[in-house]
């Protein structure tokens, strides 16, 4: 009994372990997001985001994630985005129109109460060494902007 017991749990650990190294992708590099504040995202509020050194030379895409609830009053955000690369200090400013809903106003995000979205900003030729230091700002008519929860940046290596 306690051996049949001990394989089940041995059986299914390694289940588990196997889905976990299945679903992890390699290519991301870097994924983090940061809260903007309940009462709003204030225009003046910038978003950090600090990559370390990359290990690889090569071609990295740069992803936009947006989060938002039911208050969120818009079909789009504007969404001011500056990568600085060091050490050449070179400067590459997006400016990223997401829509959130289509000419039918049917939600393009996935989920229920919070919705995510995830926006291409660009790719970018990168160095060994090289690191980012990437902020973020809404560029909307309203200085305060209710219902954004999170915004995110994703690096993933091509």
């Amino acid at each position: 009994m306690k051996r049949t017991i001990s394989f089940r749990i041995a059986s299914m650990t390694l289940v588990m372990f196997a889905m976990l190294f299945a679903a992890c992708d390699h290519r991301t590099v870097y994924d983090r997001y940061q809260s903007t504040a309940l009462a709003g995202w204030e225009k003046n509020d910038t978003l950090s985001f600090a990559i370390p050194p990359l290990k690889d030379a090569a071609t990295y895409s740069a992803v936009l994630g947006v989060r938002t609830t039911d208050a969120y009053p818009f079909t789009a955000i504007t969404l001011i985005v500056e990568q600085e690369i060091m050490p050449a200090h070179r400067l590459v400013t997006d400016t990223v129109c997401c829509n959130l809903t289509d000419e039918q106003g049917n939600i393009l995000g996935e989920g229920i109460s919070y919705r995510q979205y995830q926006f291409d900003i660009c790719k970018l030729q990168l160095q060994e060494g090289d690191s980012l230091h990437i902020v973020v700002r809404h560029d909307m008519k309203r200085e305060i902007l209710p219902g954004v929860a999170d915004v995110g940046i994703q690096l993933k290596k091509e």
